[in-house]
């Protein structure tokens, strides 16, 4: 360090103004590419992911209603005596629905989804419903897509 002042204290004192002013724009440069620009760029990313967050969460909400009222038209569903995969295909089908995987297990079926539009997946829901197929049990998660959800689990069985 000593070898630096000497040689910083042997300029001349316009190289010497050159070297101070060239060292706070090299700290500047640093503040800003190191610390700034990183900082900014994920708060911009952060905001952005927020407001998609919040746009989903109010389309969630609104559509809430819809899937209540599927719950509470179960009472009027008729008596399914089909074969309950091969409904359940027919009717994803219709929804263009992509079943991942299908397991029976006695009289009931488990399936999984991948990734389909949550407003599919009611209407799907909602036509088997209508046949008499009894919705056991439906675990949605939220998908990387804005609308799209995965259906984890759904357990289905005859009425």
């Amino acid at each position: 360090m000593k070898d630096l002042l000497d040689k910083f204290n042997q300029l001349s004192e316009r190289e010497r103004v050159l070297v101070v002013v060239s060292g706070l724009l090299l700290i500047v440069a640093l503040f800003y590419y190191l610390i700034w620009a990183p900082i900014d760029n994920s708060l911009q990313t952060q905001s952005k992911l927020v407001a998609t967050k919040q746009a989903d969460l109010i389309w969630f909400k609104q559509n809430a209603n819809r899937a209540i009222q599927m719950r509470s038209g179960n009472a009027n569903a008729s008596v399914f005596s089909g074969s309950l995969p091969q409904a359940v295909n027919q009717t994803a089908g219709r929804v263009k629905i992509a079943i991942s995987r299908m397991q029976p297990q006695g009289e009931e079926l488990k399936v999984w989804v991948d990734q389909a539009p949550f407003n599919d997946v009611v209407s799907w829901l909602q036509s088997m419903e209508s046949l008499g197929i009894r919705i056991i049990n439906v675990d949605l998660a939220e998908a990387n897509v804005s609308g799209m959800v995965k259906v984890r689990s759904l357990q289905l069985g005859k009425s």
